[in-house]
């Protein structure tokens, strides 16, 4: 696929579709549509943009593209045995999808590159956390790290949820962000496993700003002991 912003913020395996402006002739399913009966024109174009760019993704993975309604907690639903992400934010829309085998759970988001709104950051972000952003603002101010802490506890979140099925708070997730890899660390405070039952202590994720955007991914990544089986027959068989 064209590379996009997302390209190499997740694995390989993964595949990414954007748009920078709300496409025209964006279709949804009516079964879509049932859930936008009270929205506006703008969050109905929104809503079709970045599910055109979801389907575009499960197209070229080589999936069914079939209706992607929302369900708890805003989640789309993805076909069997896909995991993905969406994002929008105002100028831009993306989706990232891979097989289960492969990732075993994403999380993107977007973000425009401009600080957070006033008193945001204290309700999101510890004492400690603040603190160092504090110092990446000093050593780094041409960024807005509040906006990309913020986006970064996104994408921890998008990944989170489908995992674990349970919510959780900015303030249950403690984060770290690299300044020179564009990564960060997301050091869980709440009590998760994950879907093949191991425990989740920590989130992992890439981080890149762009035409005015930030943009974040988080990637948990599949056990070595699931790839050794069925993973890997299907690892083989695409070489």
């Amino acid at each position: 696929m064209t590379p996009t912003l997302l390209t190499g913020l997740v694995p390989e395996a993964a595949l990414t579709a954007e748009e920078f402006g709300d496409v025209p002739d964006a279709w949804i399913f009516p079964e879509e549509a049932a859930v936008l009966h009270r929205a506006a024109d703008r969050r109905r174009r929104e809503f079709a943009t970045v599910r055109h760019c979801a389907r575009l993704a499960l197209t070229s993975l080589g999936r069914p593209a079939g209706p992607m309604v929302p369900g708890e907690r805003g989640a789309p639903s993805w076909p069997e045995g896909v995991v993905g992400s969406m994002t929008h934010c105002d100028g831009y829309r993306a989706a990232a999808v891979s097989r289960r085998i492969d990732v075993a759970a994403l999380g993107i988001d977007a973000e425009p590159h401009a600080p957070l709104p006033p008193g945001l950051l204290r309700r999101i972000a510890s004492p400690t956390e603040r603190a160092h952003l504090t110092e990446l603002s000093r050593a780094l101010p041409a960024l807005h790290w509040d906006r990309l802490f913020f986006s970064a506890k996104e994408s921890v979140y998008k990944a989170w949820f489908p995992l674990t099925g349970t919510w959780l708070d900015f303030r249950e997730a403690e984060l770290v962000l690299d300044p020179y890899r564009q990564t960060f660390r997301a050091r869980l405070l709440r009590t998760g496993h994950d879907d093949e039952g191991r425990p989740l202590h920590t989130l992992h994720g890439r981080w890149r700003v762009g035409r005015r955007l930030v943009v974040t991914a988080v990637a948990h990544r599949v056990a070595a002991a699931a790839l050794g089986g069925a993973g890997a027959a299907a690892t083989a068989g695409r070489r």
